[in-house]
């Protein structure tokens, strides 16, 4: 599995990179905050009487990430890294516990013009996540195997000053993972779903490429 992800991730930025000789390419980098809310199981509160499911009692958390993309016109494709700090209450957690979400992503993005300032996006992909959990003052913790999830998110890229623009966006994350937890002898054996929203501030940096490369055209 390591050997996939890291294959695929390296084939999108390998992407990224050659397609920016294509006439009238455009790449983007950027950065952005984001503030996450869990939903599903991931947000249940369980009791000590259930020994088959360790993820649970996420709130409301907050983190960072990282976005490369490249694209002709309408279509693009994009390379990403998300870091997410869930806090946690449950009877596992006990007081001052929190899930830790870190990964990469990769996926299409399809932007529309809606005149020369902004520009409306729809995107999907695929995530490749990892979990972990700390347990209060426990030294217990949460760790989970590394696997293939999806995302879709709709925003808008809203430029401000030719090569910088601001991209507000909201996503929606799911992945199933297989986790353990000492003197947790029962946990899920077909993996827990971990899916939460998720609203991004981001600021970017595009670069336009070839003889039309005055701006950014889509």
């Amino acid at each position: 599995m390591v050997n996939t992800y890291h294959g695929i991730i390296v084939g999108v930025f390998a992407l990224l990179i050659s397609t920016s000789s294509v006439q009238g390419q455009w790449v983007s980098l950027g950065v952005r905050g984001s503030g996450s809310v869990p939903t599903g199981s991931f947000a249940e509160e369980g009791s000590a009487s259930s020994t088959t499911s360790v993820i649970e009692g996420a709130k409301s958390g907050f983190g960072y990430g990282l976005d490369l993309a490249a694209g002709i016109g309408m279509l693009g494709v994009y390379g990403g890294f998300d870091h997410v700090n869930f806090d946690c209450e449950t009877y596992l957690c006990s007081s001052g516990g929190e899930y830790s979400l870190s990964g990469a992503s990769a996926g299409v993005k399809l932007t529309r013009s809606a005149g020369s300032l902004l520009h409306p996006f729809i995107k999907g992909g695929v995530t490749f996540n990892k979990l972990k959990g700390r347990f209060g003052s426990s030294s217990n913790g949460l760790t989970s195997d590394r696997a293939p999830g999806y995302e879709v998110g709709v925003g808008v890229d809203l430029s401000l000053l030719g090569l910088l623009a601001l991209a507000p966006q909201v996503r929606y994350v799911g992945q199933n993972f297989k986790a353990t937890v000492p003197g947790v002898t029962s946990p899920e054996p077909d993996g827990q779903g971990v899916n939460y929203f998720t609203f991004d501030l981001g600021l970017a940096v595009q670069v336009p490429f070839g003889p039309f490369s005055g701006r950014v055209r889509r």
